[in-house]
């Protein structure tokens, strides 16, 4: 007798729809929404979309004001600024900018060079760079390979040697090998910008400029003497109220200030010749 199957019937259950939930109306209570609710979601969907709707403006949270990183003080009166540049001027009666240089020629080169480096480090490159070539006809006799290997240990040495060249054979071509004496000549050579071309004018012509380097941004923000957000504000602040009789020198009492005095991280308020007058809240002495 052969072997018995036994037929094994599977059942097949099919899943019912699910029936749809019923809609129910949202009462008149809830039609209303609360107040700022508009406003709230259209300042969501404005952020997503990088704008500011109208619904938003006009919902009941203000827009917060940028802040500018200048704080409002007390403006400085004249007196106070006569007084300050008059203890510089006993302090100091000749200060001197510490990039070395032995005629207009060499001062423009050296400021060209300063940017972004040191001016210790920059004396150090062109001490033997100035031996060899302190004439615009000298340095493109030179030419750039050697220059550049005479300041290869100052920041961005490779586009400064090419500056040098360029404004060298510009003094030769549109000024006659001389160095220019107005500020828009100046900014027109190669490398050299407003605050080369303020220094320039004040070291080598006694022009009453004021050139704004980090030093000089900073004291003048911090102390509240000329508050600004640019080089150039802060320039055209000091000049308005730095007394004419100071205005030769003005420029190197307050880099001298910033740079062994005023610190950026650690300022030395102690020592400070004008701690009393300086507006910044968080002096330390």
């Amino acid at each position: 007798m052969g072997p018995q199957y036994t037929r094994i019937m599977a059942k097949i259950t099919r899943p019912q729809r699910a029936k749809p939930a019923p809609v129910r109306k949202p009462s008149p209570k809830a039609v209303k929404a609360a107040p700022g609710t508009a406003s709230k979601s259209a300042s969501k969907t404005a952020k997503k979309a990088g704008k500011i709707s109208p619904a938003a403006k006009a919902g009941a949270g203000s827009v917060k004001p940028v802040k500018t990183g200048l704080k409002a003080t007390k403006p400085w009166t004249p007196a106070e600024i006569r007084e300050a540049f008059s203890r510089f001027a006993a302090s100091n009666p000749e200060p001197k900018g510490e990039l070395e240089h032995v005629n207009p020629y060499t001062l423009l080169v050296a400021v060209v060079l300063s940017a972004q480096a040191t001016d210790a480090g920059v004396n150090k490159a062109t001490r033997p760079l100035f031996a060899v070539a302190d004439t615009p006809q000298k340095m493109l006799a030179l030419g750039e390979d050697a220059v550049r290997e005479y300041i290869k240990t100052v920041g961005l040495f490779r586009t400064k040697a090419k500056n040098v060249i360029a404004l060298s054979q510009k003094l030769i071509t549109d000024f006659g090998g001389e160095v220019p004496r107005t500020r828009a000549e100046l900014e027109s050579l190669p490398g050299a910008g407003r605050k080369t071309a303020n220094v320039v004018l004040n070291m080598a012509f006694g022009e009453h400029t004021m050139a704004v380097d980090t030093h000089v941004f900073r004291v003048g923000n911090r102390t509240g003497l000329a508050p600004g957000k640019t080089p150039l504000e802060v320039e055209l602040g000091l000049e308005k109220v730095i007394p004419a009789e100071f205005m030769l020198h003005a420029h190197h009492w307050l880099i001298l200030h910033g740079r062994y005095t005023c610190l950026a991280r650690k300022p030395r308020c102690e020592l400070c010749l004008i701690k009393d007058l300086c507006r910044w809240p968080e002096k330390t002495a």
